[in-house]
């Protein structure tokens, strides 16, 4: 089971889809949102969820505080499925906007003119590193000046191409078959 962990909708359950995403886990989204309050990232953040799968990463954002979230999936029925769990957060209470988009990431990103001080990219593992750097390249002229991306792919999958996208690696925590990544804009 998946739910929103704290915050105004902290509770609220979340549907995930039935294949073809790797939700992340509660115990790791604890941590990961508990790195992202003590840096006081998420107050007021203008979040982009890419690869959103269920939209918990972003919809997490929203309940502890964020400002907006741009969920993107390809799917169909996880868009759909995503469109319900943003409105389950929004009837828990949570104002601020989730604007759920189907489309494939690089595409969305090269059409968008949004710009993001939070960015969450958690691929599925058949996404490939080429297409991962692609997606980074196209994010990097949407980015807030003091963004922060944060990458999460499986433990042996290489370290994202950070330098190839303008980017700079800040830091990164393995959660056993889990890797989430930290980057920024260069300064």
């Amino acid at each position: 089971m998946t739910r929103i962990i704290s915050g105004r909708a902290g509770g609220t359950v979340l549907d995930v889809p039935p294949k073809g995403t790797r939700p992340t886990s509660d115990r790791v989204r604890e941590s990961l949102f508990g790195a992202l309050e003590a840096a006081g990232l998420l107050d007021d953040a203008r979040v982009a969820d890419l690869y959103a799968g269920s939209g918990a990463l972003g919809l997490e954002s929203l309940s502890r505080g964020a400002a907006s979230a741009d969920l993107v999936e390809l799917s169909a029925p996880a868009a759909a499925l995503i469109r319900n769990n943003a409105e389950r957060v929004r009837t828990a209470g949570v104002a601020a906007p989730a604007r759920v988009h189907r489309a494939n990431v690089s595409t969305y990103l090269a059409a968008s003119g949004a710009e993001w001080d939070l960015v969450f990219l958690d691929p599925p593992y058949d996404i490939g590193d080429d297409e991962l750097t692609r997606a980074l390249v196209a994010l990097a002229p949407r980015l807030s000046p003091d963004a922060t991306v944060i990458v999460e792919r499986a433990t042996r999958s290489a370290a994202p191409a950070w330098a190839t996208a303008g980017l700079v690696a800040e830091r990164d925590r393995a959660y056993g078959d889990t890797t989430m990544w930290w980057g920024r804009p260069r300064d």
